[in-house]
């Protein structure tokens, strides 16, 4: 039976410098859903690229005493660079400078103002030269560019035209009647309310100002602009042709399945992409996801103040795979994720090193020190064994049905729990007790063949994710990555079967201070978000004999009204001793870190609290659950997207 074509495609890249982590996240965000797509059977074309014309290259380009074509050719090897450091399985890197696209995106352009849709005018307006956009003046800012913040000339220009509203009531038809075309569904009305109902503007497709793009072929003076250009990749990366000859991948993987993109990219994808495929008579994408940005909790991201992060930097501190779960971990669905050197951190330690690297090391050392290094499966079981089989089962479940809502943060969450109730499982079987007592033997086996079993299949579904641990995961266990078929029987690694001597630490532990300190050295311009000198200022922390719950008034409404509620993040976390319901805090807020004691140790671990948003009012603080929709706030920023600016 041939598999079921799933065609999955990233927004291309403008090739205008490196990629920081913000851009990078979107490249393994689509490669976890290609890798989990392939693992439950689907046969995967996965494309990413690069978007490499227009005036803000031609600028650089002269300014870097180089031609448009080495300055592309330069940074789009950069951006393929960090994409494979990433281990990244795309199956097409397209490049909007490749002979067979340029050709194409003529033939697509001719085609589309032969049929009428395409028409001569003038575009005349406030020109902003970094952003390539022509404002109005009421749309400007204080006078300057609403994008980027820089000056603007007024400027007269010739350009070709795209009839938008003549598809756009279709579009609107199309949407309501495909409540899944737009994800996450919330920005949706966005899109039909704000930009589609009130009326569509044509859009611009052509340039006069410069000359770094494709030509017009039947007007030279002019080239294409960024609309047909670098949307269209994802027809001609698969072999469209504008004349009918379509290739076999064309016809095999189109429509897409999944466009996934920024969120500040939204409007172009599911406004001027569908409605040019429907002036080419071709059928829409499935399903278009704006994932959200990971933000920097001290501010703007910019290269100017020097804290911009890269994921090779990274990657060199804590190896590929810690900052791939790093992304994918702390992205929440449709909010704004938090990224630091110190939360980095702390996810290793407590997830990486301690849940995972911990459980596996401990669980060879044991089948070596008790078994000889060999796993037998002496079926001796009690009923703590079934409770780990059902709990396992239910978040392979889980698993599966996150990923079919592309929710990877709760898929990763769903598999950690697996590695958790298998730590558990150690406390509650004590292989140690049983070690001891030779009449137990077989029932210490027992134990010893389920927590292996259970590492294989959490180690099979964490090879979407993690790819290069699962395998070293694997390796030890002496065994194979089981197929998705496979994950619903528990007890298929082979009895007998012999470990690894000596066990890999896969995730080192990781001194924090000693780390940061080497970060301030090595990057000296990307210290962590957190100054030592802001640190030095936190009061003593509270350590408190007694805690007594006192039962106070509920306050008026107009008390509540004087409250001012203000979202913080929290940098650390810890028991507060002799209590047996309070976590201490330490919540950074617009610049400030206050010491919040809180009574929800029964529901959240202090390393569960660190990088959650809390808010905080000026008469008491109360902490969120985790994943909080992020409130606006000066201190919270987003990284400036590596695409081309709303014009």
């Amino acid at each position: 039976m041939a598999k079921k074509p799933y065609y999955i495609t990233t927004a291309i890249a403008y090739a205008s410098g490196k990629p920081h982590i913000g851009n990078t996240y979107e490249i393994v965000l689509a490669d976890a859903i290609a890798r989990y797509k392939r693992f439950v059977g689907y046969d995967v074309r996965f494309q990413t690229g690069t978007d490499e014309h227009g005036q803000k290259i031609e600028t650089k380009a002269f300014e870097s005493l180089s031609t448009p074509k080495e300055f592309v050719d330069e940074k789009a090897g950069e951006i393929k660079r960090i994409w494979d450091l990433m281990n990244t399985s795309y199956d097409k890197f397209i490049r909007t400078t490749d002979a067979d696209h340029e050709k194409q995106i003529q033939k697509i352009f001719k085609k589309l103002y032969d049929q009428g849709d395409i028409y001569k005018g003038e575009y005349e307006g406030m020109y902003c030269t970094p952003c390539e956009s022509f404002w109005t003046p009421g749309q400007l800012k204080d006078g300057k560019c609403p994008d980027c913040g820089r000056d603007v000339h007024p400027a007269k220009e010739e350009a070709y035209f795209f009839r938008m509203s003549k598809y756009a009531p279709r579009l609107i038809e199309y949407i309501e009647k495909h409540p899944e075309f737009i994800q996450p569904e919330s920005r949706k009305n966005e899109m039909v309310n704000t930009f589609l109902k009130p009326g569509l503007q044509d859009l611009c497709v052509s340039r006069t100002s410069f000359k770094w793009g494709i030509p017009v072929d039947f007007d030279p003076k002019h080239v294409v602009y960024v609309w047909i250009d670098a949307l269209s990749n994802y027809i001609t990366g698969l072999g469209y042709d504008a004349d009918g000859n379509h290739s076999e991948l064309f016809k095999k993987y189109w429509p897409a399945d999944l466009h996934l993109i920024g969120k500040d990219i939204l409007r172009f994808h599911t406004i001027y992409w569908p409605i040019m495929l429907m002036a080419l008579d071709l059928p829409l994408p499935k399903q278009v996801f704006g994932h959200p940005w990971l933000i920097q909790s001290d501010g703007k991201m910019s290269k100017s103040r020097g804290n911009v992060l890269y994921a090779d930097d990274m990657v060199d501190l804590f190896g590929v795979d810690a900052v791939r779960y790093f992304v994918l971990h702390e992205m929440p669905y449709e909010n704004d994720g938090v990224i630091s050197w110190e939360l980095l951190i702390e996810r290793i330690n407590s997830d990486l090193a301690n849940t995972l690297g911990n459980l596996v090391n401990r669980t060879i050392s044991m089948v070596n020190k008790y078994s000889g290094g060999f796993v037998n499966n002496a079926g001796v079981t009690e009923d703590v064994d079934a409770d780990l089989k059902d709990s396992i089962r239910a978040y392979r479940i889980h698993v599966n049905e996150c990923m079919e809502k592309l929710k990877c943060a709760d898929a990763l969450t769903e598999i950690f729990n697996i590695f958790r109730r298998l730590n558990k499982y150690i406390d509650e079987t004590m292989p140690w007790v049983l070690g001891k007592d030779e009449s137990r033997k077989d029932r210490l086996e027992t134990v010893l063949y389920n927590l292996v079993e259970g590492i294989t299949i959490g180690a099979s579904l964490l090879a979407s994710f993690l790819p290069d641990t699962a395998d070293k995961i694997v390796a030890q266990l002496c065994t194979e990555k089981r197929k998705v078929t496979e994950l619903g029987t528990f007890g298929l690694y082979p009895s007998g079967n012999r470990v690894t001597e000596t066990p890999e630490i896969l995730f080192a532990r990781i001194d924090t201070e000693k780390m940061l300190d080497e970060i301030a050295v090595r990057f000296p311009s990307k210290e962590p978000e957190i100054p030592k000198s802001e640190k030095q200022v936190v009061p003593e922390k509270v350590e408190p004999d007694r805690v007594e719950a006192v039962v106070k008034e509920e306050i008026s409404i107009e008390e509540f009204e004087k409250m001012q509620l203000q979202v913080g993040q929290i940098l650390s976390c810890e028991e507060v001793p002799k209590s047996k319901k309070l976590l201490c805090s330490q919540v950074q807020i617009e610049g400030r870190v206050l010491q919040i004691v809180s009574g929800i140790k029964s529901y959240y671990s202090p390393e569960d609290m660190v990088g959650k948003k809390v808010v905080v009012s000026s008469l008491r603080a109360c902490c969120s659950v985790p994943r909080m929709p992020r409130a606006d706030s000066h201190c919270l920023r987003p990284i400036a997207p590596m695409y081309r600016p709303d014009p």
